[in-house]
Protein backbone atom coordinates (compact mmCIF):
# COMPACT_ATOMS: atom_id res chain seq x y z
CA UNK A 1 0.00 0.00 0.00
CA UNK A 2 1.29 3.46 -0.95
CA UNK A 3 1.50 6.04 1.81
CA UNK A 4 -0.49 9.14 1.01
CA UNK A 5 0.53 12.71 1.71
CA UNK A 6 -0.45 13.75 5.22
CA UNK A 7 -2.07 17.02 6.30
CA UNK A 8 1.13 18.53 7.74
CA UNK A 9 2.95 17.90 4.47
CA UNK A 10 0.00 19.25 2.46
CA UNK A 11 0.15 22.47 4.50
CA UNK A 12 3.87 22.86 3.76
CA UNK A 13 3.27 22.33 0.04
CA UNK A 14 0.46 24.89 0.09
CA UNK A 15 2.60 27.39 2.00
CA UNK A 16 5.38 27.16 -0.58
CA UNK A 17 2.94 27.57 -3.45
CA UNK A 18 1.22 30.50 -1.77
CA UNK A 19 4.56 32.21 -1.21
CA UNK A 20 5.30 31.95 -4.94
CA UNK A 21 1.82 33.24 -5.83
CA UNK A 22 2.49 36.27 -3.60
CA UNK A 23 5.86 36.82 -5.31
CA UNK A 24 4.18 37.01 -8.71
CA UNK A 25 1.29 39.04 -7.24
CA UNK A 26 -1.43 36.63 -8.35
CA UNK A 27 -3.96 35.23 -5.86
CA UNK A 28 -4.46 31.50 -6.35
CA UNK A 29 -6.39 28.55 -5.03
CA UNK A 30 -4.08 25.69 -4.10
CA UNK A 31 -5.30 22.15 -3.48
CA UNK A 32 -3.43 19.05 -2.32
CA UNK A 33 -4.96 15.62 -2.80
CA UNK A 34 -3.94 12.18 -1.58
CA UNK A 35 -2.80 9.34 -3.85
CA UNK A 36 -6.41 8.56 -4.74
CA UNK A 37 -7.18 12.14 -5.73
CA UNK A 38 -9.22 12.94 -2.62
CA UNK A 39 -8.75 16.37 -1.09
CA UNK A 40 -6.35 16.65 1.86
CA UNK A 41 -6.17 20.45 2.07
CA UNK A 42 -7.14 23.49 0.03
CA UNK A 43 -6.42 27.19 0.43
CA UNK A 44 -8.02 30.13 -1.36
CA UNK A 45 -5.95 33.28 -1.20
CA UNK A 46 -7.78 36.58 -0.75
CA UNK A 47 -8.96 37.77 -4.15
CA UNK A 48 -8.62 34.41 -5.91
CA UNK A 49 -11.36 33.52 -8.38
CA UNK A 50 -14.28 31.49 -7.07
CA UNK A 51 -14.11 29.21 -10.12
CA UNK A 52 -10.55 28.28 -9.17
CA UNK A 53 -11.79 26.31 -6.16
CA UNK A 54 -13.12 23.47 -8.33
CA UNK A 55 -10.46 23.84 -10.99
CA UNK A 56 -7.54 23.49 -8.55
CA UNK A 57 -9.17 20.53 -6.87
CA UNK A 58 -9.79 18.86 -10.23
CA UNK A 59 -6.23 19.50 -11.37
CA UNK A 60 -4.97 17.68 -8.27
CA UNK A 61 -7.46 14.88 -8.88
CA UNK A 62 -6.36 14.50 -12.50
CA UNK A 63 -2.65 14.47 -11.64
CA UNK A 64 -3.21 11.80 -8.98
CA UNK A 65 -5.62 9.72 -11.05
CA UNK A 66 -3.37 9.60 -14.12
CA UNK A 67 0.05 9.80 -12.40
CA UNK A 68 1.11 12.71 -14.60
CA UNK A 69 1.19 16.48 -14.81
CA UNK A 70 -1.98 17.89 -16.32
CA UNK A 71 -0.15 19.92 -18.97
CA UNK A 72 1.00 16.65 -20.55
CA UNK A 73 -2.63 15.97 -21.49
CA UNK A 74 -3.00 18.95 -23.84
CA UNK A 75 -1.69 17.26 -26.99
CA UNK A 76 -3.15 13.73 -26.59
CA UNK A 77 -6.64 15.17 -25.97
CA UNK A 78 -6.82 17.21 -29.19
CA UNK A 79 -9.47 16.14 -31.73
CA UNK A 80 -8.35 13.01 -33.54
CA UNK A 81 -5.80 12.04 -30.88
CA UNK A 82 -5.97 8.97 -28.65
CA UNK A 83 -7.35 10.69 -25.53
CA UNK A 84 -9.77 13.04 -27.25
CA UNK A 85 -12.74 13.64 -24.96
CA UNK A 86 -10.91 12.72 -21.75
CA UNK A 87 -12.02 15.98 -20.13
CA UNK A 88 -15.62 14.77 -20.40
CA UNK A 89 -15.02 11.68 -18.26
CA UNK A 90 -15.05 11.22 -14.48
CA UNK A 91 -18.04 13.55 -14.06
CA UNK A 92 -16.07 16.30 -15.82
CA UNK A 93 -13.26 16.25 -13.26
CA UNK A 94 -10.42 15.67 -15.73
CA UNK A 95 -8.40 18.82 -16.48
CA UNK A 96 -6.28 18.86 -19.62
CA UNK A 97 -4.25 22.04 -19.11
CA UNK A 98 -1.38 22.91 -16.78
CA UNK A 99 -1.34 23.44 -13.04
CA UNK A 100 -1.65 19.90 -11.67
CA UNK A 101 1.31 17.72 -10.66
CA UNK A 102 1.65 14.38 -8.92
CA UNK A 103 3.71 14.26 -5.72
CA UNK A 104 6.07 11.30 -5.97
CA UNK A 105 7.95 9.32 -3.35
CA UNK A 106 10.12 6.33 -4.28
CA UNK A 107 8.49 6.17 -7.70
CA UNK A 108 4.93 6.10 -6.35
CA UNK A 109 2.31 8.81 -6.42
CA UNK A 110 1.54 9.77 -2.82
CA UNK A 111 -0.50 12.85 -3.63
CA UNK A 112 -0.94 15.72 -6.04
CA UNK A 113 -1.10 19.49 -6.15
CA UNK A 114 -3.49 21.56 -8.23
CA UNK A 115 -3.27 25.33 -8.65
CA UNK A 116 -5.66 27.70 -10.38
CA UNK A 117 -6.10 31.44 -10.54
CA UNK A 118 -3.83 32.80 -13.25
CA UNK A 119 -2.67 32.06 -16.74
CA UNK A 120 -1.73 28.41 -17.22
CA UNK A 121 1.98 29.28 -17.06
CA UNK A 122 1.43 31.06 -13.73
CA UNK A 123 -0.54 28.12 -12.35
CA UNK A 124 2.28 25.78 -13.35
CA UNK A 125 4.94 28.04 -11.83
CA UNK A 126 3.12 28.23 -8.50
CA UNK A 127 2.39 24.49 -8.45
CA UNK A 128 6.05 23.71 -9.21
CA UNK A 129 7.03 25.66 -6.08
CA UNK A 130 4.82 23.31 -4.07
CA UNK A 131 6.33 20.26 -5.77
CA UNK A 132 9.83 21.58 -5.05
CA UNK A 133 9.01 21.97 -1.34
CA UNK A 134 7.57 18.45 -1.24
CA UNK A 135 10.71 17.01 -2.85
CA UNK A 136 12.99 18.95 -0.48
CA UNK A 137 11.22 17.45 2.51
CA UNK A 138 10.82 13.89 1.23
CA UNK A 139 12.95 11.26 2.93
Amino acid sequence: MVNSVQLDTAKEVIDAAEQRAEEIDNPMVIAVANSEGNLVAQHRMDGAWLASIDISRNKAYTAAALDMPTHELADPTRPGESLYGLQNTNQGRMVIFGGGYPLMRDGDVVGAIGVSGGAVEQDMDVAESGVDRFEENSP
